[in-house]
């Protein structure tokens, strides 16, 4: 009898272990361009995902992914993105964080290098790995702030090859050394374009009237509500990072990237 539920504590603890290694994090790193690696947090379930969104974070994009002991670190985890990630994930959709590539490192990307060639190539090469991992998936490119450069701009270098693009708290103007999208060709972006914007967004950079206006030609969901904030304006612990209406929000958009209904306002 004691055999008995040795052997059943046995594979109870390997059921666990496989569940918890199915659905952990895990760094991922694949060869860029020439001479350069692009590193990536990948969370996914058991069941081959839907849908894989890929995260663009903003400020300078540097996570720093690292491995200490049998932990995954990294930076920037009060990100809207980073932060939600775990909202995101689930037995339909698949996450996939991406870091500064191995020449930005020491001090992320730029506006620059986020609008430019090198880096579409950089995550051609992430979504290709991704399509091996779940050729059945619909890929969709989210970018938050000034994570919306780099999800604007290769999603339209990358064109067919995403199945979506998602951009939450669009940086339209980027002051005197940055770039913004208030000029941006958003109809050159072949693939499927949602904006998602707070109404009381109170960054200079990020104002909901251009969002409001976009929304005559693109889906827009608008949120409004939340928690009183615990950052600057342009932080993520404040309307521009939907601080307080976290759960709402997130479904909302995985709702449309899986085509669902959804709603046009959240509340």
């Amino acid at each position: 009898m004691t055999s008995m539920n040795s052997l059943r504590c046995t594979c109870v603890a390997i059921l666990f272990a496989a569940a918890f290694s199915a659905s952990a994090e895990e760094i991922v790193t694949v060869s860029g361009r020439k001479g350069e690696t692009q590193s990536y947090l990948l969370m996914h379930n058991a069941p081959p995902p839907k849908a894989v969104a890929v995260m663009f974070p903003g400020g300078e994009g540097l996570l720093r992914l690292r491995t200490e002991g049998n932990s995954v670190k990294f930076s920037q985890g009060r990100n809207f993105l980073v932060r939600t990630r775990g909202m995101f994930r689930d037995a339909e959709v698949a996450v996939a964080i991406v870091d500064s590539p191995s020449d930005q490192q020491r001090a992320g990307m730029d506006d620059g290098f986020r609008t430019g060639r090198a880096h579409a190539e950089d995550i051609g090469a992430v979504v290709k790995d991704l399509r091996t991992r779940f050729p059945g998936a619909k890929i969709f490119l989210i970018g938050t702030s000034k994570g919306t450069l780099s999800a604007a701009y290769v999603g339209r270098s990358l064109s067919a090859g995403v199945d979506g693009v998602v951009l939450t708290s669009s940086v339209f103007y980027g002051g005197r050394s940055g770039i913004g999208l208030s000029g941006f060709d958003f109809g050159a972006i072949k693939a499927p374009l949602l904006f998602v914007h707070h109404v009381h967004d109170a960054c200079r950079s990020c104002p909901y009237r251009d969002a409001e206006g976009l929304s005559r030609s693109f889906p827009l969901i608008s949120v409004s509500g939340g928690k009183p904030a615990e950052s600057d304006p342009c932080e993520p612990l404040a309307a521009h990072g939907y601080f307080g209406k976290e759960p709402e929000t997130v479904k909302a958009m995985k709702d449309w990237m899986l085509g669902r209904p959804f709603p046009k306002t959240v509340d």
